[in-house]
């Protein structure tokens, strides 16, 4: 234990001015980089904000924070679509954090107010044990995408209890605000996720406390719980220059912190140990092992089973452990959830090879029984998902290699290619035109085609109660084209479908401006326009004004001849415009009520 010399804290607590502050920081850079690098700054008088004058952003910015109502149900529906498996973490992760961010929401309404609400809250701060390779990180960042809120990622292996890397455990709250672009009120509502926890246990080899691994933990309990973290860093030139500045700007010194309170802590490791300390608990209780049973590999459900006890004897302190009171256990995968993974149309294994091979020009499909083949070898390296991205690289990197230099634009893997890729390399490139190959290609993108309007289908509740549009089979169809024209996950698809949706409406409205007939477009000419757009990789409003305007002379003679002045545009309209105005006109002639155009209003 060390104390501090009364004359060091006497030097910290005489901080420099501004104008010795700029010479020291002038020095410093001289000496480092030499007489070329300088610090030039007018008179230390306070300056107009340069950046509001000219209409820019402040350094501090001060966008809303997004306002949470996510209900737990809903984010469990939306990792469903993402993640396979892993049933019981995603049911209690998405539970937890929705619960931590709306209560701060409910909170923030007493936050004008002099009251002990919120005064010793406990957060959801999350421990999550699993494998290697289960989607624990993946999971950690949907949900911070899905909520809106910054997220920043360390690793428990590089803290030390001084710090890491020239800096400490407060530099990734400071991250936060980076993440956040400068706005601390949104990133004092994000979400810090440690990974490698399991690392900073004491080991049990020395003799008495760790105290490397027992300091960080220790480091860790304010941030965890709630401290104040100052912005600017005192070894830090960088911060010091901000300050000079920012000064310079406003003649003021502003203290800037962020505060830890509603930060979420989520930590996640293997523990791989953690097993035999847990066996020993059951048996000396008499439950779950036989005493005489000793499996050379204990089972992963074991891990249902920790309790906080189990923890502390795996090496973290008691405080620690008591500020992570949500405890989440993942599954290992098996080779069939490896199969479930390649298979689901979200999973970004897939997408990237999608788009791999797309920046080339070239469409790549795969047999189901190719997937099962490459899940079979990422099974056989016991690293989880991760083993996915090794198997499927080995077989497809000498396609990679070499298709982009010949003409063959179409792929597609079967289980031949994933037992032999360089042999079916060989093939294709000494027959690219062979028919059966062509006919095989045409026959999976069907049957992919089919399969992910289907997966598309299942999620239409969620995609209507999001976008509040009908969802049937065709709109599904046009999903399903812009998830494979721009090889995106399925949300992403629903919502450029919905940004499309809303740009036909958005003309629609200008177009009332424009026209001397009112033209209002129905699902069915929306879906069509928005197909059109996509085939011709043209913006859905420039085919709508374009079509509005081949329509408006038509519409306007039936004006002048009915005096009907607004007309419900259908799909009909939109595959073929002349058709359709000779039918209105023919309806017309023969004296036939046409249901299409809505009797002239009475004043």
């Amino acid at each position: 234990m060390t104390t501090e010399d009364p004359q060091d804290t006497e030097k910290i607590a005489k901080l420099p001015n501004q104008q010795e502050l700029e010479k020291e920081l002038s020095d410093y850079l001289s000496k480092k980089y030499g007489s070329r690098i300088k610090i030039i700054s007018p008179f230390l008088t306070p300056k107009e904000d340069e950046d509001s004058i000219n209409g820019k952003k402040s350094s501090l910015n001060t966008d809303p924070i997004p306002q949470f109502d996510m209900l737990p149900e809903e984010l469990e529906s939306y990792l469903n679509g993402f993640i396979v498996k892993q049933n019981q973490a995603k049911e209690v992760l998405s539970t937890k954090v929705c619960t931590h961010f709306n209560r701060i929401k409910y909170l923030n309404k007493f936050a004008d107010r002099k009251s002990t609400v919120g005064v010793g809250m406990i957060k959801n701060n999350v421990l999550m044990i699993g494998p290697t390779g289960v989607g624990k990180t993946y999971m950690v960042k949907l949900i911070a995408q899905k909520l809106g809120v910054p997220m920043v990622k360390g690793d428990a292996t590089k803290f030390s209890e001084t710090g890491y890397v020239g800096g400490d455990v407060e530099d990734l709250v400071r991250d936060l605000v980076h993440e956040a672009d400068d706005n601390i009120q949104l990133a004092e509502t994000g979400i810090i996720y440690i990974d490698e926890i399991d690392k900073i246990a004491s080991s049990k080899n020395i003799i008495g406390h760790d105290v490397s691994r027992t300091g960080v933990q220790r480091t860790l309990l304010k941030p965890m719980e709630e401290t104040d973290v100052d912005l600017k860093v005192a070894h830090d030139p960088v911060s010091q220059i901000q300050a000079i500045e920012q000064f310079r700007k406003t003649g003021k010194s502003e203290k800037q912190v962020i505060n830890t309170k509603n930060i979420l802590f989520i930590m996640s490791g293997a523990f791989g140990d953690l097993a035999e300390i847990i066996k020993k608990r059951l048996q000396r209780q008499g439950i779950g092992f036989e005493a005489d049973v000793r499996p050379t590999e204990v089972p992963w459900d074991i891990f249902k089973d920790v309790t906080a006890q189990d923890l502390i004897e795996f090496g973290f302190e008691t405080e620690f452990v008591g500020r992570l009171p949500v405890l989440v256990v993942f599954d290992e995968l098996t080779s069939e959830d490896l199969v479930e993974i390649l298979k689901n149309p979200n999973n970004p294994i897939i997408i990237s090879k999608r788009q791999d091979f797309r920046a080339y020009g070239i469409d790549i499909k795969f047999e189901d029984e190719a997937l099962c083949k490459i899940a079979t070898l990422a099974a056989q390296q016991k690293t989880g998902a991760r083993g996915l991205v090794s198997a499927i690289e080995r077989v497809l990197i000498p396609f990679e290699k070499a298709l982009p230099s010949t003409d063959i634009k179409t792929l597609l893997i079967t289980p031949e290619v994933v037992d032999n890729p360089e042999e079916a390399l060989l093939c294709l490139k000494n027959n690219p035109d062979d028919p059966r190959r062509s006919k095989s290609f045409k026959t999976q993108a069907r049957v992919e085609f089919e399969t992910l309007v289907k997966f598309i289908e299942s999620k239409s509740e969620e995609f209507f109660h999001k976008f509040g549009l009908k969802i049937y089979r065709g709109r599904c169809e046009i999903v399903a084209d812009i998830y494979l024209k721009t090889t995106s996950d399925v949300n992403t698809a629903f919502e450029d479908y919905q940004r499309m949706y809303q740009e036909i409406k958005q003309e629609e409205r200008n177009l009332d401006k424009k026209l001397e007939v009112i033209i209002i477009f129905d699902d069915s000419a929306i879906d069509e326009l928005i197909r059109q757009a996509i085939e011709m990789n043209e913006t859905p409003s420039s085919l709508a004004a374009y079509l509005a305007t081949k329509l408006e002379y038509g519409l306007k003679l039936l004006k002048d001849k009915t005096g009907i002045d607004e007309y419900v545009i259908s799909g009909e309209a939109v595959t073929d415009m002349d058709e359709y105005i000779d039918n209105l006109f023919k309806k017309k002639y023969q004296g036939e009520k046409e249901p299409a155009l809505p009797q002239p209003q009475e004043n």
